[in-house]
């Protein structure tokens, strides 16, 4: 499985003092393992979308669209 990189990087604001950029499906993929908030529609789709660009069925920019789509649910997007 090779890493799909997304054409712009995610900033993510997990805490007052950890912030984390995503920038492949790879690290969606992990980013969703550790995610500080609720589970919602938005965080089931990013990891569905991460996964599929993994496998190469869908291209980076969707899971880029899907994981800051989930932040934006979160409230932990910056």
């Amino acid at each position: 499985m090779n890493d799909k990189m997304f054409p712009h990087p995610v900033r993510l604001k997990f805490a007052a003092e950890r912030e984390r950029v995503v920038r492949s499906a790879w690290e969606g993929l992990e980013c969703l393992g550790d995610w500080p908030a609720g589970q919602g529609r938005q965080y089931r789709a990013a990891l569905r979308c991460c996964r599929d660009a993994l496998d190469g069925w869908t291209p980076p920019k969707k899971a880029m669209r899907a994981m800051i789509d989930a932040a934006r649910e979160a409230h932990i997007l910056q």
